[in-house]
């Protein structure tokens, strides 16, 4: 087994200890991810001191400006990483017409990151985790995105990879992956399958060196999600919008999200202001948003059955915890059928010119629900958050959408079409 490095009081940067999220008990900052007292989840304590404005100008253009705020040292950006964060903030006037919308709607696109999803950026602090603990392989259990994502970074750190995921993934996520490099294990099953057997794995001797990014390194992988909310505040000008729509799979963006904002206030970089949190899930695999609608405190597991494959974990992890801050934010979770989530990524396409993959149609469909049900005020400003590319999920759009006609290579044929064509419009 390789020995751990020494660690120094800014190997984490503000970050002071994992603390349990039900019953607070405090522990070290290592590779852990459940409380020994409760078996609660663990997440990450700080001590920020004084933060800027001006000292995250000052910062590089990516995720790494807000260093300060997550538990990295220093000295991360320096390190070999993908970089990833900044990406636009895109003022969708068409698609809030189209919507019958009268506030302003942005639309934060994180497909602009290296692999093209939001989960770089959670590796990304999961990886500096795990050089600080001596773990020299990255693993995960993914739904594709996440898949991307480890055996990219690994690939530019030089470092292994070993990545699980379910066998009927999407071919575009798969073959990504495997592309990158490392080893990918297929497995018969759905991502929860997946996930369990990697919990099974930390166990054995061949993984002594092994850090889970979604596991055992999960509370540190977690917290980079926070780098999404953090931009979006300064990207508004140092101000926070009044709605968010975002979607929830294991639920923990929607409760980073919530938390960014939070420490944003605390800190004051941005004033206090009510908004509301709102999630979007599949009906295919929508636990959370049922919970939702019955008042439990509590998530029952399902198993998924959806073309929204990045969203599909049937026994959400922080479940319990996007019930917390949507209702406590005065939001709400709701689903949305395939049929809805395929018109959702043709009315994004169509309207701004945004590809999203299926988890980008779960939001944007789930936010015309909601508009149609009156939980979602059209007057305020909201930002709905696009997490994926669609060029990974070709798929679910293969069947509805293609050539306007097919003619032959001359004039008269063109011609001919193109009249048929603006008859039928």
């Amino acid at each position: 087994m390789t020995s751990t490095p020494a660690l120094t009081p800014e190997s984490f940067g503000p970050a002071t200890a994992l603390r349990c999220r039900e019953c607070g008990t405090d522990y070290a900052l290592g590779a852990a991810y459940s409380c020994a007292e409760c078996f609660g989840p663990l997440e990450v304590a700080y001590n920020f001191g004084t933060v800027t404005r001006e000292q995250i100008a000052a910062g590089p253009q990516n995720m790494w400006r807000y260093a300060p705020l997550l538990p990295v040292a220093p000295w991360v950006a320096d390190e070999p990483n993908l970089n990833p964060g900044l990406t636009k903030l895109i003022k969708a006037d068409n698609l809030a017409r189209a919507l019958g919308m009268t506030g302003t709607l942005w639309i934060k696109d994180d497909s602009g990151n290296p692999t093209h999803s939001f989960k770089d950026r959670v590796v990304a602090v999961a990886q500096h985790a795990a050089r600080r603990l001596g773990r020299t392989t990255l693993a995960c259990a993914s739904t594709g995105n996440l898949a991307n994502a480890v055996a990219a970074a690994a690939a530019r750190a030089g470092q292994t990879s070993v990545v699980l995921i379910p066998s009927n993934l999407e071919a575009g996520k798969t073959i990504t992956t495997a592309t990158y490099g490392g080893t990918l294990l297929a497995v018969e099953g759905n991502y929860d399958d997946v996930n369990r057997l990697c919990s099974e794995l930390i166990g054995e001797s061949i993984t002594d060196t092994w850090g889970f990014v979604n596991v055992n390194l999960r509370p540190y992988y977690a917290e980079g999600s926070k780098s999404l909310g953090f931009e979006i505040a300064e990207q508004l000008g140092w101000r926070l919008p009044d709605q968010v729509v975002i979607p929830v799979a294991s639920g923990s963006l929607l409760t980073k999200v919530d938390k960014a904002w939070r420490e944003l206030t605390s800190l004051g970089l941005v004033d206090e202001k009510e908004y509301a949190v709102f999630g979007a899930q599949a009906t295919g695999c929508n636990p959370v948003a049922q919970a939702f609608r019955e008042g439990l405190e509590v998530v029952r597991p399902v198993k998924p059955n959806t073309i929204a494959k990045s969203l599909a974990i049937g026994n959400p992890a922080d479940g319990p915890y996007a019930l917390d801050a949507a209702r406590r934010t005065h939001g709400a979770i709701d689903d949305v059928t395939d049929v809805e989530v395929v018109e959702g990524i043709r009315l994004l396409a169509e309207t701004e010119g945004v590809f999203a993959e299926t988890a980008g149609g779960v939001t944007v469909a789930v936010l015309r629900k909601l508009l149609a049900s009156g939980a979602l005020d059209p007057a305020k400003e909201t930002v709905l958050i696009n997490t994926g590319d669609g060029l990974k999920t070709l798929d679910a759009v293969a069947d509805v959408v293609g050539p306007s006609a097919i003619v032959k290579p001359s004039l008269e044929s063109a011609v001919d079409a193109l009249d048929t064509l603006a008859r039928s419009n």
